[in-house]
């Protein structure tokens, strides 16, 4: 039983990689547009850029912070279950840095497919 969890979290971590190695790529693929915006008063495809970054940090402190509520809310009843705390086995951690990096994993995601589009 405790396998599959594990393997749901890799699997999950593993997504998370792969959605965020195309990154460099959708950076790549931003540049010739946000060169042709140049001179401009008003650069919408680097406002927008600048606009996702802020969302997804923002969405991703929030979300590591409740991951880690969670972990602290359950602190109780782990310990009087017998199992070792989650905030003191690194699954708090894990969870909460897997919760922090979902947001720039879909907003990298969604960019590669939208900029791709346009080529």
């Amino acid at each position: 039983m405790a396998k599959t969890g594990k393997s749901r979290r890799s699997l999950e971590a593993a997504g998370i990689g792969q959605d965020l190695m195309l990154a460099p790529l959708v950076a790549l693929m931003r540049l010739p547009l946000m060169a042709a915006e140049t001179g401009r008063a008003y650069s919408p495809e680097t406002a927008r850029a600048v606009q996702e970054k802020a969302n997804a940090v923002a969405e991703g402190a929030f979300a590591a912070q409740m991951a880690l509520w969670h972990s602290a809310a359950r602190f109780w009843p782990e310990v009087f279950s017998g199992r070792t705390p989650s905030l003191f086995n690194g699954i708090a951690a894990e969870r909460s840095i897997s919760a922090a990096l979902k947001p720039a994993s879909r907003a990298v995601k969604a960019n590669f497919r939208r900029l791709s589009n346009k080529a």
